[in-house]
């Protein structure tokens, strides 16, 4: 048995798709700088609010993509 923790497979049959994950966390990053700004004088507060949650879900998404992947590879 091997531990959870524990899956390099999966970890490098996901490196491509983290990659492509990075460049939409660099994408996430100039969009979080724009929003976050914006946020603050938005009279309304939802507009830009809504675009600055998107930004920071893509600023996550290599550390997400990583993750999906060692789960579903198997030990």
């Amino acid at each position: 048995m091997c531990e959870e923790d524990c899956k390099p497979l999966g970890f490098l049959l996901g490196l491509p798709f983290m990659l492509l994950a990075f460049a939409f966390t660099l994408v996430g990053i100039v969009l979080w700088i724009i929003t976050a700004p914006l946020a603050c004088c938005c009279p309304c507060l939802i507009c830009f609010t809504v675009l600055a949650k998107v930004a920071l879900t893509l600023i996550k998404a290599p550390v997400s993509v990583m993750r999906w992947f060692t789960r579903k590879v198997p030990c």
